[in-house]
């Protein structure tokens, strides 16, 4: 579904992201692990096109999305979830999740399944963003890229400062959308047993280089959790 080759990336004269390639299948989790400050945010914000890159190519399913501004790769199928949520916290949850469907006919209707996945958010459909717990805005963020069904769903921490019965409400709706083989997902992700759980790819970054991959059940006996420490 997705594939990255030869991927540069610089902010002023440091060279961030250095030559990466990998590939993110149809169906699986592709779990971005590495220390703070090593590139994975640049890589994420690189394949929204938030970022523009400086060498490299970036294919989403067949289609060459290297040029395309953000918007545009939302149209071809990319739903991106930041870190930090930035839902709109004046906006109703309801007016969040039709911004996912900004491109769409004003006419189209907010997916029920979203309200399947995350019930809290139908209870809350006519409050505030800001008014909703981190957890609870986590939820809003994730059904707000979903609503547009994209092939690629990308989210950067979405475990940060999340409350351990919701980060297991998260990780059970990331495999469930994994599992239906409609999306590949990538997933950059600090907290290691929640990365682990889910992966069935992993990918370990340091200085903006890929220093260790391979499927998620390889981990433990990689010795992935100590290459995160070094």
């Amino acid at each position: 579904m997705l594939k990255v080759e030869g991927l540069n990336q610089y902010y002023g004269g440091s060279h961030i992201l250095r030559g990466l390639d990998f590939e993110a299948r149809l169906g699986e989790v592709t779990v971005v692990l590495g220390r703070n400050g090593v590139g994975k945010t640049t890589l994420l914000k690189s394949l929204m096109g938030v970022v523009p890159i400086k060498a490299g190519t970036i294919t989403l399913d067949g289609q060459d999305i290297t040029k395309d501004v953000p918007y545009e790769r939302v149209r071809k199928g990319v739903g991106y979830v930041p870190q930090g949520r930035e839902i709109f916290g004046r906006l109703t949850v309801e007016d969040n999740l039709r911004m996912g469907l900004a491109y769409k006919s004003g006419s189209t209707p907010i997916p029920a399944e979203l309200f399947e996945l995350f019930p809290v958010l139908k209870q809350m459909i006519h409050r505030r963003g800001g008014d909703l717990s981190g957890g609870q805005q986590q939820q809003l963020a994730i059904a707000r890229a979903l609503a547009a069904g994209p092939k690629l769903l990308i989210l950067d921490e979405p475990t940060e400062g999340i409350q351990p019965s919701i980060i297991k409400d998260i990780g059970r709706v990331i495999r469930m959308l994994a599992d239906r083989k409609t999306m590949a997902i990538v997933l950059v992700e600090q907290y290691y047993d929640f990365a682990e759980e889910l992966a069935d790819q992993y990918l370990v970054m340091e200085r903006g280089e890929i220093i260790a991959r391979g499927r998620g059940h390889e981990m433990q006996a990689n010795g992935v959790r100590e290459l995160m420490s070094i």
